[in-house]
């Protein structure tokens, strides 16, 4: 199971319920299917969803749920991607880091 759960690089998993489902992280939608795809659980009758929303500061994003299993496993997948890419520095920052950088 150890090489299943790292042919990806999760930010988390964490047991779901003890002896039958793990929950696992990841930190964006690609590397979640990149995971499904290489451990082989992508499979078209496998639960999944996605969702866009906005957080309660106002980002907007979207997630996605999988449900694979394996071997009688349950797998709790889900990635949130931030679509929000508006967020920038303002002028006067840049410049003080600039400045920072180059002492």
């Amino acid at each position: 199971m150890a090489e299943l759960l790292l042919l990806a690089n999760p930010s988390a998993v964490y047991v779901h319920t003890p002896g039958v489902s793990l929950s696992v992280t990841f930190d964006s939608i690609g590397e979640l299917k990149s995971w499904l795809d290489l451990a082989g659980l992508n499979d078209p009758e496998m639960l999944t969803g996605e969702h866009d929303g906005t957080t309660d500061d106002g980002r907007a994003y979207r997630s996605m749920n999988a449900y694979p299993t394996w071997h009688g496993w349950e797998f709790y997948a889900n990635a949130t991607d931030y679509t929000d890419n508006t967020a920038q520095l303002d002028t006067a920052t840049i410049e003080q880091l600039t400045a920072l950088t180059a002492a």
